[in-house]
């Protein structure tokens, strides 16, 4: 069974920082590309960020200079470093892996607000 747990999600000020952390299982996690979306209230799903398999990144361009996309193959897991958190970067966070199939996370919530 395939399963992408989240984590670290919260609520932060604005020009702060997370971490968000998604941990795979059921799948050979390092021939698939990774990514993070998001998903605020009443807009759709948007990419925000997405790793290959051989560590090939993109950002969307909303993001580009303040989150970082990482990968661990050895621990299955994938990072979101986000800095200079603005109040528009709140929305649901969700990972997702693709090759053939895909898969999604179940998300966790990011809060940006004084």
């Amino acid at each position: 069974q395939v399963q992408l747990v989240e984590s670290g999600g919260g609520l932060v000020q604005p020009g702060g920082s997370l971490r968000l952390s998604c941990a795979a299982s059921g799948i050979t996690f390092s021939i698939y590309g990774v990514g993070w979306y998001r998903q605020a209230p009443g807009k759709k799903r948007e990419l925000v960020a997405t790793i290959t398999s051989i560590g090939t990144r993109d950002y969307a361009d909303s993001v580009k200079g303040r989150f970082t996309i990482s990968r661990d193959n050895a621990k299955n897991m994938v990072y979101l470093q986000m800095n200079s958190l603005k109040p528009e970067d709140t929305a649901v966070y969700y990972c997702h892996a693709y090759r053939v199939s895909d898969y999604w996370g179940q998300g966790t919530q990011v809060t940006v607000s004084s």
